[in-house]
């Protein structure tokens, strides 16, 4: 694909993120100045999301609850020709658009190495464990700024409409096409996750609903078990 081509849509889910979304008020506005598209999909928030996404995107839908279905349902009505899905708690890199359009030359999918948001210095492991596992299995997560072109996002048909996993399942359709791109620049993301409940705790559930999925054990159950341990 040539670059003068691309065209991105950077298609972010949300369910009452109102103070994430806020923060990443002045990314996305530096996003459609440079010409891109900005989608937001609200899954029903309660909070002031919907109004606040009216003021910072393109487009702005409301869909039922899911990540998987918010994100289909953003890139349905998505008018570039690259798909970006970012994470509403996840930043990239200031050069990132130049990086997407210049690997889309080349491939037609690919990732960016995380960092994640705390400085403490086991965080640092942490990632690394994380870019090293996802390059070399060709498996990337949403926090990872997962982008695609359309008509190969559109060949796999999508993100499977899955309670939990979405974004392993899309993967491992895409590397049957064509190995990712792993981009070296790193995307920033929250670490809450890790700090709310607990870095060994949160590593380990990680761990065991990956090692469930892949044995076979359905996103519904593995999407209740990860609620019910992140209560």
């Amino acid at each position: 694909m040539d670059t003068v081509t691309v065209k991105l849509s950077i298609i972010i889910p949300v369910l009452n993120e109102e103070s994430s979304l806020s923060r990443l008020s002045s990314h996305l506005q530096s996003i459609r100045r440079q010409g891109h598209e900005v989608i937001i999909v609200d899954g029903g928030s309660a909070d002031n999301t919907l109004a606040l996404s009216y003021e910072l995107a393109d487009q702005v839908i409301v869909s039922k609850a899911g990540r998987a279905v918010q994100m289909n349902s953003g890139a349905s009505i998505a008018n570039g020709n690259v798909f970006v899905f970012l994470h509403v708690d996840t930043f990239l890199p200031d050069n990132a658009l130049q990086i997407i359009m210049a690997a889309m030359t080349g491939n037609a999918w690919g990732r960016f190495n995380v960092r994640l948001s705390s400085n403490r210095l086991v965080f640092r492991l942490i990632e690394s464990l994380i870019n090293l596992r996802s390059c070399l299995t060709s498996i990337a997560t949403g926090d990872q700024a997962m982008f695609i072109e359309k008509s190969l996002f559109n060949r796999v048909a999508g993100f499977p409409e899955i309670a939990l996993m979405e974004d392993v399942a899309l993967s491992r359709r895409l590397k049957k096409i064509e190995k990712p791109v792993c981009i070296k620049q790193k995307v920033i993301t929250s670490s809450r996750r890790w700090e709310n409940k607990g870095i060994m705790a949160t590593v380990l559930l990680m761990w065991k609903l990956r090692l469930y999925y892949f044995l076979g054990v359905s996103p519904e159950k593995l999407n209740r078990l990860y609620r019910h341990v992140s209560r």
